[in-house]
């Protein structure tokens, strides 16, 4: 299995980083993904931008760790994994998850089990400016810790064929 995973200051092309998981690859049936974008409201404020922060190095390493988890549970035959640091601003893309398998449900619940524990695993720091001048941490939600542990009890679903790349 193929996997990337980058943390980067630049702003994301979703389009372009979509196209190589399923370049050269007869076997992908499908690629799923997930594209956050930063919003212009948090907690009932109108928000104006946001600077994330991270761990170097650590921040690539639990982001790995979460991707190989979703590989030892599904059949994968591409994941990439790319996320924002840095200054952005309302509508930016923030993070994209993009799974690629032979069958989609496999790269349906990928994709959304490397999201739900990104948001609950992964070293990243929000801080956000609000409309007013402020700037404030975002603090994490209870609904992301409950969605990532859902999976916990979750059996994934058994592959219909398996499929080597």
């Amino acid at each position: 299995m193929e996997i990337e995973i980058r943390v980067q200051e630049t702003p994301l092309d979703v389009a372009a980083e979509l196209m190589p998981l399923y370049t050269g690859n007869a076997a992908v049936g499908g690629v799923v993904s997930f594209v956050g974008l930063m919003r212009d409201f948090n907690d009932g404020d109108p928000v104006s931008g946001m600077t994330l922060e991270h761990y170097p190095g650590m921040t690539e390493k639990a982001l790995r760790a979460i991707v190989d988890e979703a590989a030892a549970r599904w059949e994968l035959l591409r994941a990439r994994v790319v996320h924002r640091v840095g200054q952005v601003w309302p509508q930016d893309p923030i993070v994209l998850v993009a799974v690629a398998s032979a069958h989609r449900g496999e790269a349906f619940r990928a994709c959304e089990f490397i999201i739900d524990y990104l948001k609950t695993r992964a070293p990243f720091w929000k801080r956000e400016q609000t409309a007013d001048g402020r700037t404030r941490w975002v603090e994490a939600r209870a609904s992301d810790d409950a969605a990532a542990d859902n999976w916990q009890t979750a059996e994934p679903a058994p592959a219909t064929r398996r499929v080597t790349p």
